[in-house]
């Protein structure tokens, strides 16, 4: 597959950047430009006050090696933590939010969250209890409906041009908690999402992909079929939507 060879998502974060906020927010953002500045991807994992934000610790190495195995991407091989509280994570093409407990944003955290979406920004989030009624997913949904308004999180169709923009797949695959009854003991069959302008901005998953992931990458090859092409998918949108 042809890649651009400047994101697009990078490319209009980089404009909004350049604006008077842009300018203010130098000195922050700069700490998370200069550890990168040769790559076209880096993985940046949201710190949150709240809850347990440090899961699936394994994941983030694995999705990076899928990047590298299927695309030309000059892909910065390091997981970057930022706080969501940072003004640096600003900068960043691409976010993860994971979590088991609760989501209760901070003033700081509530403000560089919206911030980030509304000016072209890609969330990530993932409920690792893979359960729709758990406090993972009520507090985060709650967040979203205050920041967003209630109706703003809507189940994607599966025709999504997320599911075609890398891998070709009919909807989300499923995980293997969804198979074994973990968490609601439900395969859910569709993602949610949030979206502005037209674009997605934030994606939102009760399928526990980050445990999913969560494996020693030297283990793939004993995969039939490689479960991370997915994540390739998630952020090969989240760069050129």
């Amino acid at each position: 597959m042809t890649l651009p060879s400047r994101p697009g998502r990078r490319r209009a974060l980089r404009l909004m950047l350049q604006g008077a906020a842009g300018l203010a927010l130098a000195p922050a953002l700069g700490r998370l430009r200069a550890a990168d500045p040769a790559y076209d991807f880096h993985f940046t994992r949201l710190m949150y006050e709240s809850g347990n934000w440090d899961v699936d610790q394994r994941m983030p190495s694995n999705l990076i090696t899928s990047l590298i195995d299927h695309t030309t991407l000059r892909v910065d091989p390091r997981e970057h933590v930022v706080a969501l509280a940072d003004p640096a994570m600003l900068s960043a093409p691409f976010c993860y939010l994971a979590g088991h407990k609760l989501v209760q944003f901070n003033t700081d955290e509530r403000r560089n969250f919206e911030r980030y979406v509304r000016r072209g920004g890609f969330v990530f989030v993932d409920d690792c209890n893979h359960d729709i009624d758990g406090l993972f997913a009520k507090s985060f949904e709650a967040q979203m409906a205050d920041i967003f308004g209630g109706d703003a999180l809507h189940k994607l169709p599966n025709d999504h041009a997320l599911y075609s923009s890398f891998f070709e797949f009919d909807g989300p695959p499923t995980t293997s908690m969804e198979l074994n009854g973990w968490g609601d003991d439900l395969v859910h069959d569709y993602l949610k999402g949030i979206e502005v302008d037209g674009r997605l901005g934030v994606l939102y998953s009760n399928k526990d992909y980050g445990c999913e992931w969560d494996y020693d990458w030297r283990n793939k090859r004993f995969l039939a079929v490689d479960n991370t092409r997915f994540a390739v998918n998630i952020v090969m949108y989240a760069l050129n939507a």
